[in-house]
């Protein structure tokens, strides 16, 4: 909350001055903030955008609600959790995005070398068609200028922003190959696929929390998967559930699917926007240009 009342004292100060320049003191202050963060954190969930973040933080959430006895509508946001009960680690979520604008590390992850970092990943095609829809439907104006995406009142396809140099796939995977490259340098990483976590939700999501330090019991796991299906998650947005959490779990127009955090989850549902001609391009694009280590190539759906 400080951090937002510093980012609109300066706002105000600096409203006269050229937007390209308000840009680059908003991002600073942003990845000051995100410093600062990273700091103080015993672990960091570092993803691009609409890679599962959200449904991790759910399943967290509901393991130290379980664990500590907290309300059910305590959603972690930092030290929030914390503050409740200090067993709860401070693990900070970022899709690291400005922390580079304050540090100057743009080129590595030299900032997170010495942290415990979970890298989510998602498969890229199902990522930009994600990002599609949160830009179209819930994006703030300010937030898409800030970050180079199309105009707001852009008439695209989902194919022209998937195609984007800035905000579509070739964004995406200089994303993940930069973490590629220097996940060797990081002394605690553990990589998790969004795929594998659908797949074996509870599998997962024990590795995550072993690795964390704060291990769940079988039972606490198979609770924590019941509570954060993506049937009981649509069920809490559209009831406002985490309404006190700001906006990371509340629809931008209840009358709209596509304008809720929790929209499909689907794995391989990408096709579903693309005809075969742009799902070739897309498949060579990726073949081209992204780290096999990740192993997105080829189409993988919820049926594999």
């Amino acid at each position: 909350m400080l951090a937002k009342i510093i980012r609109l004292l300066v706002w105000g100060a600096v409203f006269f001055l050229p937007e390209h320049k308000r840009i680059a003191i908003d991002r600073r202050l942003r990845g000051r903030e995100e410093f600062r963060k990273l700091q103080k954190s015993d672990c960091v969930i570092v993803s691009y955008g609409k890679s599962g973040r959200t449904w991790l933080r759910v399943m967290l959430s509901r393991f130290y609600q379980l664990k500590h006895g907290l309300p059910d509508n305590s959603l972690i946001a930092f030290d929030n959790l914390q503050a409740k009960n200090r067993d709860i680690p401070l693990i900070f979520f970022s899709h690291d995005n400005y922390l580079k604008d304050f540090t100057g590390n743009a080129d590595s992850k030299k900032d997170y070398y010495q942290k415990k970092v979970v890298l989510l990943v998602r498969d890229p095609r199902d990522v930009a068609v994600s990002q599609y829809f949160q830009w179209k439907h819930r994006m703030h104006p300010w937030k898409k200028r800030l970050n180079k995406y199309p105009a707001h009142d852009s008439d695209i396809s989902e194919y022209e922003f998937a195609m984007d140099q800035n905000v579509g796939l070739p964004k995406i995977v200089e994303f993940l190959n930069l973490w590629a490259d220097e996940a060797g340098k990081i002394d605690q990483l553990l990589v998790v696929r969004y795929e594998d976590m659908r797949r074996d939700t509870a599998k997962v999501l024990t590795q995550i929390l072993d690795f964390i330090g704060t291990p769940a019991t079988p039972e606490e796991a198979q609770d924590v998967v019941n509570f954060s299906s993506m049937e009981n998650m649509k069920k809490m947005e559209e009831k406002r559930t985490f309404r006190f959490s700001g906006s990371r779990m509340v629809p931008g127009d209840r009358k709209n699917p596509d304008s809720y955090k929790v929209r499909r989850g689907k794995v391989g549902g990408f096709s579903d926007y693309f005809d075969e001609d742009q799902v070739n391009a897309i498949e060579q694009l990726l073949q081209q240009t992204l780290r096999p280590v990740y192993g997105y190539t080829g189409q993988e759906t919820d049926g594999d």
